[in-house]
């Protein structure tokens, strides 16, 4: 005899997940928290034991947790593109994403590409910054999502990913071992900057700035050329340049989040579906290795 599964449990299930937090999940959901708890209760006895468990930044899923939020989220995006056709709430209308400069290339540009071709009645706005700037803009409503990377423990998003920071130069160059340092980031406001200056403090080591506020691709050319190191998320960093080794004599430098963020707002069923294709994407990224 078939049985049913109650969407109402894998909303709550997913949301909790996504915000590594039943207080955090409960306010999406327009749910108390006790409600949120008690339907997160509900699915583990169906389930057969805990979905999640409690580390230092939250609310993580299990092993049993994980294999089921995969299958529950892809259940979830057919019942709402089910319940979208049916009350002819086509996915349309304009959505604007923000994304910082060094994540547009590696992850985010083919995801983009496949969700303009299955929804080709959405208006795509994609807007480059700094992620102190995209999360003002969150923060102002001005953008329906932003990915923002952010230290750890100060993470403030719903969690994608979390990589180590690296130092990066040329293949086979030299540049580390100036002094001063010459220092290349994108923007003066780019969100890695604080902890690349403490770092370089506490290490006693002079930098000099080699260049600012030209653009991702104008930091690469300097970068390639050996006029400079930088610093990027790890998974970032193009094949033909060269993580630096931890015997360059830089200093250590510490993990971020990449985060997503959304207005206050209830989202359009346009970017709730951008959404669903973000988490889905860094999902693959992080199972690909």
């Amino acid at each position: 005899m078939p049985r049913n599964l109650d969407t109402t449990l894998l909303r709550s299930f997913a949301a909790v997940a996504d915000h590594a937090s039943m207080t955090a999940a409960a306010q999406n959901l327009n749910l108390t928290q006790g409600a949120v708890s008690q339907q997160i209760a509900r699915l583990e006895a169906l389930a057969g034991g805990p979905l999640f468990i409690r580390d230092r930044n939250g609310l993580r899923p299990t092993a049993l947790g994980e294999r089921l939020l995969g299958k529950s989220r892809r259940l979830l995006a057919l019942n709402d593109e089910i319940w979208a056709d049916i009350t002819g709430g086509a996915i349309d209308g304009p959505v604007r994403i923000g994304v910082p400069y060094d994540l547009v290339a590696p992850c985010i540009a083919p995801m983009l590409r496949s969700f303009t071709a299955a929804f080709p009645k959405v208006e795509l706005t994609l807007i480059c910054g700094s992620s102190p700037e995209l999360a003002g803009r969150i923060g102002d409503g001005d953008l329906d999502l932003a990915l923002v990377e952010e230290p750890v423990e100060a993470a403030q998003g719903e969690h994608l990913l979390i990589d180590r920071l690296v130092w990066v130069g040329a293949r086979g160059g030299s540049a580390y071992a100036a002094t001063p340092l010459p220092l290349s980031l994108v923007v003066e406001t780019c969100v890695f900057r604080p902890a690349v200056m403490a770092a370089l403090r506490r290490q006693g080591r002079d930098w000099r700035s080699m260049f600012e506020n030209g653009g991702l691709d104008a930091t690469f050319a300097t970068v390639r050329m050996d006029l400079a190191v930088s610093a990027w998320l790890s998974f970032t960093v193009p094949p033909d340049l060269e993580i630096l080794p931890a015997d360059s004599g830089l200093p250590d430098l510490p993990s971020f989040a990449v985060t997503l963020h959304r207005p206050v707002r209830t989202p359009s069923l346009a970017a709730a579906e951008l959404a669903r294709q973000i988490r889905d994407a860094f999902a693959r990224f992080k199972r690909s290795g």
